[in-house]
């Protein structure tokens, strides 16, 4: 875009040097713009990559951390037993007896691999006697600890649970 202003002068223009004043960008500095900035999104594309699947393998571990602590406030409320059964091969978890939030009619069950998590369950040690499993007595106490790991693109969080309390933690 030029802009051009024409000077002031009360005398008619005789000379090149009384041409009027423009501004505005050449093509080449219009071209060198666009390089730079080329080259400041190319480097900024990893770094948002990695952060976001931080973000996704951080919230994946708070909803375990957030449903754990639901099946024991659960079983504390009805003084019964409640299961969370953990599934490896499909990296999801179920919280036995419990409804959907969304479909009343469904039981209670996270898929890790959905969005907005997209993360995978890497391993899980919870006891010999239960592998797979955490069931929390009509007291709200878990029948054994553990961890879980899950990772969503090289991003690992542990989630570790006190086997005598009960309380999950995301380390």
């Amino acid at each position: 875009m030029r802009v051009c202003a024409k000077p002031i002068r009360a005398r008619p223009r005789r000379s090149p040097a009384d041409r009027p004043l423009c501004g505005g960008f050449s093509l080449v500095e219009l071209v060198m713009v666009v390089v730079i900035i080329a080259i400041l999104a190319a480097m900024a594309v990893p770094r948002f990559g990695d952060s976001l699947a931080h973000r996704r393998v951080e919230a994946a571990a708070r909803r375990i951390v957030a449903d754990l602590a639901l099946a024991q406030r659960r079983a504390k409320a009805t003084s019964a037993s409640q299961t969370v059964t953990f599934n490896t091969g499909e990296h999801m978890y179920v919280i036995e007896g419990a409804q959907d939030l969304d479909h009343p009619s469904d039981v209670y069950k996270v898929s890790l691999l959905d969005d907005p998590y997209g993360a995978a369950i890497v391993t899980i040690d919870l006891g010999a006697d239960t592998p797979r499993k955490i069931v929390f007595d009509g007291y709200g106490v878990p029948d054994s600890g553990g961890t879980i790991v899950v990772e969503a693109s090289g991003n690992q969080k542990t989630v570790t649970v006190d086997p005598d309390t009960g309380r999950a933690t995301v380390q």
